[in-house]
């Protein structure tokens, strides 16, 4: 009797035992073929350096399709993983029937979706939003993807791959500090604040920006030089005006001391607004006097303009009704829509990038690296300027044979020693510690100036990427904000940002079809079954004991 005692002790105490053990211990083994669950090194050296609490709320509670079931249980089983790794994370699901308004008024709208079931579409109102909140400040994150071009499978499965991506950066964005400068370059005709207002927006929750001016350059060189190499890097963005040979060389020197640098260029003058009055405008080289510096570097911006097949599409009038003129949407040619062949981190995952008049890109040989970040189309070609750009080409019939040297170069990453532009010249002027060569350092140059230019309604400006006629968006902000991760070294959240995972949704108009046979399979199947293992075991038990 005492022996059988002390088992059922030993089994108690081994049982809680082995709980206490499971409790200090966490280990899950992630078996799906893309590594959904696996959570990047970035993901965890953020969240393991959490030290206070972390409250997130998810209005995601509540009754919803299978499909959009999905997102809720992707990100409830997201944030247990986070959880896990930090006790510090706290999150709850609140149903936000009883709240729309009080979100409404809080700028988290709702998102109105089409659901197909048995045959009929309707329509549901969901809050697909997150507030993560971190001592007295707050983050929210959209965890419903907003993309217009894809359809609505595709848009979810784009949500839950940017689960992970939208909670750390968020997370970041409240628990770290900014370190890094960057400035952006003024003085030479570049694009007014109002134009690049919502890409500073964004990228001022990461980095500390300030605008720089070159103009004190001709009187303190040595000062104006000294305190751009307080800045970690420097943002050009559609200068007009002609540098002159005492700027570039403080560039010049800014990169040799290790600087990173981001070109937006246009060598071309064509704007729309000018083309809009009249129906045709001429388009002619803009002389930035940068030729030789991007030459030295290995890339030379071609006074050109790329005409792509695939484009983005433009507002023209077509005639009045009620005294009200009427607009339709057509393909200008010279808007291509561009993305890269190359898998790089700054390129993967994101939508198309529209832009504006660009131009082509010649890479020359030396020892730098290389990296086509954006090209056209292979139905593209260029076009020689000066041109005159006229409306009426809209209506042309598109030749497929003129397209025949297309994927031309519009974006490049450069990486390496960078040998100076005045090493065998004559310097503007003396410095202290001038550099023939860099250390290891890195600039991207884009033959576009409008690529980081946000449209402006009503005297404000609107979100970077998304067209204001025709509500699509586009990359744009996607593509820069990873080009700016990029050369300052963050490469963990873009790396989170480009993750892919493969969600497999069922065809709802073969489930519907074919609804009624699947139904009867299930519910015969297991009678049939049922009745051959009854008939056989009457057979055997019969046979067995007669």
């Amino acid at each position: 009797m005492n022996n059988k005692y002390a088992k059922i002790i030993t089994v108690i105490i081994s049982l809680i035992l082995i709980n206490y053990i499971g409790s200090k211990l966490y280990k899950r083994f992630d078996l799906t073929e893309d590594h959904r669950y696996t959570l990047s090194e970035t993901t965890l050296d953020i969240v393991e350096n959490i030290e206070e609490n972390i409250l997130i709320t998810i209005y995601l509670e509540g009754n919803f399709p299978a499909e959009f079931k999905r997102l809720q249980v992707e990100t409830k089983l997201h944030l247990e993983e986070l959880k896990a790794i930090n006790k510090n994370i706290q999150f709850k699901f609140v149903n936000p029937t009883d709240i729309a308004e009080d979100l409404i008024e809080s700028g988290l709208d709702p998102s109105r979706l089409q659901v197909q079931e048995n045959g009929k579409l309707s329509e549901i109102i969901i809050f697909p939003w997150a507030v993560v909140q971190y001592k007295n400040n707050s983050e929210t994150i959209q965890l419903l993807k907003d993309i217009f071009a894809n359809s609505q499978d595709e848009q979810l499965e784009s949500s839950i791959q940017n689960l992970e991506y939208a909670f750390v950066n968020a997370i970041h964005k409240l628990t770290s500090k900014k370190e890094k400068k960057i400035a952006i370059i003024k003085g030479n005709g570049e694009l007014d604040d109002i134009y690049i207002a919502d890409f500073l927006r964004k990228i001022s929750e990461y980095y500390r920006l300030a605008p720089f001016t070159l103009d004190s350059v001709a009187k303190q060189p040595q000062k104006t030089l000294k305190e751009l190499s307080e800045f970690d890097l420097i943002i050009v963005s559609k200068p007009t005006e002609q540098f002159s040979e005492e700027e570039k060389y403080t560039l010049d020197q800014f990169s040799m001391h290790g600087g990173k640098s981001l070109w937006l260029i246009d060598n071309v003058q064509a704007e729309l607004d000018s083309l809009m009055l009249t129906g045709e405008s001429l388009a002619y080289p803009r002389d930035l006097n940068l030729t030789d510096l991007f030459f030295n570097y290995g890339v030379r911006i071609n006074y050109d303009l790329i005409n792509d097949v695939y484009s983005s599409k433009i507002p023209l009038a077509t005639g009045n009704v009620g005294n009200k003129t009427q607009f339709n949407a057509f393909n200008w040619n010279y808007f291509p829509l561009v993305n890269s062949k190359n898998n790089h981190a700054i390129t993967n995952n994101i939508e198309a990038v529209n832009l504006k008049f660009p131009n082509s890109i010649d890479t020359l040989k030396n020892d730098i690296q290389k990296t086509i970040l954006l090209q056209s189309s292979p139905l593209s070609k260029t076009i020689g300027t000066p041109t005159i750009i006229s409306l009426k080409s809209i209506a042309e019939k598109t030749n497929p044979a003129e397209y025949t040297n297309g994927n031309i170069p519009i974006g490049v990453l450069l990486e390496g020693n960078f040998k100076s532009a005045y090493a065998s010249r004559t310097k503007p002027f003396t410095i202290n510690n001038s550099k023939d060569k860099s250390s290891v350092t890195k600039m991207i140059v884009i033959a576009d100036g409008d690529i980081i230019a946000n449209e402006v309604a009503k005297g404000q400006p609107l979100e970077l990427g998304v067209d204001k006629w025709t509500n699509q968006r586009f990359g744009n902000k996607e593509f820069l904000l990873n080009c700016v991760n990029y050369l300052l070294d963050d490469n963990g959240l873009i790396n989170i940002r480009s993750k892919t995972i493969k969600i497999n949704f069922l065809d709802k108009e073969k489930v519907f079809n074919e609804a009624r046979k699947w139904q009867l399979l299930n519910i015969l199947f297991p009678l049939i079954l049922l009745a051959i293992f009854g008939v056989t075991f009457k057979y055997y038990r019969k046979k067995k004991y007669q």
